[in-house]
């Protein structure tokens, strides 16, 4: 059977309006072999893991463990490990670095506070800073999740690394395998399919100058998968492509259909209307899928600019 990724591939599938979903992204360095689950099936303490889900379930904030890139026969524990922050939301984006010698440690954050954007227990129980080294570049590459994230994602990785890029690290898992290598881009949180080392580069440097680029973009994590897509829509069509100007401010309607308003740092508002259709013909949705399906698609209907009257009314 052909690999999910190069189906996709072959079959021009949309990306738009398919990254994960998380306000605010917190990454704990375990090295060595993962599982399906990362959290519960790695060198990690799995109590500690199923502990950690429990505890950001509902928050907001989603949990995934890193690795450096190169090989990873198991190294043991370490004895410290590198611990980040990010959040995603327009106007409030920051990222924050720490280390710890326990990770148990992370049971003692305030989730829902983190996941709003409060960073004050992620620095008070880890002695956090603000990283200001650039941009973190996030490449999946857990195979025991599907193995078109292995098999693409880690030579991306190590392509990235061998080059100079810096803040390149291997993730868990970022959803969308038939769209490998994938790639999470923080402080902004944009997640980006198919990626080459090239666009990356160009991906990293736009944030470097508080850009973002769109090519090969999924959108932007802190919004629901109608509010990524309606969000590039506006991009597009508007050339708008600093990184902090636009917010989904709110969304109407409900599946297959939906009314997303998006506004511009500047008062310009946009009315977004965007449909769930299906991807066809049937595909497998990823490797291990036993049967074929038609993932969900994220179609925009049209972008209207909305006038003053309109706001006014």
């Amino acid at each position: 059977m052909s690999r999910c990724a190069t189906v996709s591939r072959n079959l021009d599938e949309p990306i738009s309006g398919t990254a994960a979903t998380a306000t605010t992204w917190l990454l704990l360095e375990q090295p060595g072999p993962w599982g399906v689950k990362a959290l519960t099936s790695s060198h990690l303490d799995r109590a500690l893991g199923r502990a950690l889900e429990l505890a950001a379930d509902g928050t907001g904030v989603r949990i995934a463990l890193i690795r450096r890139p190169g090989r990873h026969a198991d190294p043991g524990t370490p004895a410290e490990r590198q611990v980040y922050a990010a959040h995603t939301v327009p106007g409030k984006v920051w990222l924050r670095a720490a280390t710890t010698r326990d990770p148990s440690t992370l049971l003692d954050l305030d989730y829902a506070a983190l996941g709003a954007g409060d960073h004050r227990t992620f620095d008070t129980v880890l002695g956090a800073r603000a990283y200001e080294a650039g941009p973190l570049a996030l490449v999946c590459t857990n195979g025991k999740r599907d193995r078109c994230c292995a098999l693409l994602g880690r030579p991306l990785a190590a392509e990235l690394t061998a080059s100079g890029v810096p803040g390149v690290w291997e993730v868990t898992h970022l959803g969308g395998h038939r769209f490998s290598p994938t790639v999470l881009v923080l402080p902004y949180g944009y997640a980006y399919g198919r990626a080459e080392a090239h666009t990356v580069k160009e991906v990293l440097q736009g944030v470097r100058e508080g850009r973002v680029v769109v090519q090969g973009c999924r959108g932007n994590s802190a919004w629901d998968k109608p509010g990524q897509a309606a969000e590039l829509a506006v991009r597009a069509a508007a050339g708008e492509y600093a990184a902090g100007a636009l917010s989904v401010v709110r969304t109407d309607g409900a599946a297959p259909r939906w009314e997303v308003t998006v506004a511009h740092a500047d008062g310009r508002r946009w009315r977004v209307v965007v449909a769930r259709g299906a991807s066809l013909p049937p595909r497998p949705e990823s490797c291990g899928a036993s049967v074929l399906g038609t993932p969900a698609r994220m179609d925009v209907v049209s972008v209207r600019e909305l006038t003053a009257a309109a706001l006014a009314g």
